[in-house]
């Protein structure tokens, strides 16, 4: 975040206090400012971030107020990892390709200290049609919740423990309310609930023996 402020100090002569002057003249030699023909509106910048020549960072610009990026991070062509930006200029989320496509399909949000505290993912590609919605803490994937069936509300959840998936339960009937739970053990089905009451407690229990 600081270097998107310092670019846009850079790039628009304001602020010059915003970053060191080994910083500045550092920028200066790899960013490329695009202008507005018509407002002299900053409208992008471009940036190398490793100075080895090759331009891997591409940033939409309202003014000094960075909007998006798009950053190649391992210099093959192809885009991995988009920044989006709020109206103080604050990172609200990146998103990523899972499929390494080029294409974004999975969003992270940050909690405190910056850490990953959820995740949405699109199987359409499309930030405006999330189906899955991954919960994390301190110890890593907690929970998460799926959309299986497209019409936009969640009829599968899952819980984790050490990274390992502990009970995963199905909406069946489309009521929005888990039918059947499935709970495993080191990655082993070891229990099958269904049948739940008017609370939501499942009234019938088979162990399952490995």
């Amino acid at each position: 975040m600081r270097t998107l402020i310092c670019l846009a100090v850079v790039c628009t002569a304001t602020l010059s206090s915003a970053c060191s002057d080994p910083e500045r003249e550092r920028i200066k030699e790899t960013t490329k400012p695009t202008y507005d023909k018509s407002t002299g509106k900053l409208t992008e910048l471009t940036y190398d971030r490793n100075k080895n020549g090759k331009i891997d960072t591409w940033t939409d610009m309202d003014g000094t107020r960075p909007l998006r990026s798009r950053i190649d991070l391992d210099e093959d062509g192809t885009i991995d990892r988009w920044e989006y930006y709020g109206e103080k200029g604050e990172l609200l989320k990146v998103g990523f390709s899972r499929k390494k496509d080029g294409n974004p399909d999975a969003w992270a949000y940050s909690g405190e200290g910056d850490k990953v505290e959820r995740v949405e993912i699109s199987s359409t590609a499309d930030e405006h049609k999330i189906d899955r919605w991954e919960h994390y803490d301190a110890a890593g994937l907690a929970s998460a919740e799926e959309d299986t069936n497209g019409d936009g509300r969640p009829d599968k959840w899952e819980t984790y423990g050490g990274g390992a998936l502990k009970t995963a339960a199905f909406d069946e009937n489309g009521d929005g309310k888990p039918d059947r739970r499935l709970t495993y053990d080191n990655g082993q089905l070891t229990l099958i609930e269904s049948d739940p009451d008017g609370a939501g407690a499942f009234t019938r229990h088979v162990p399952v023996h490995s």
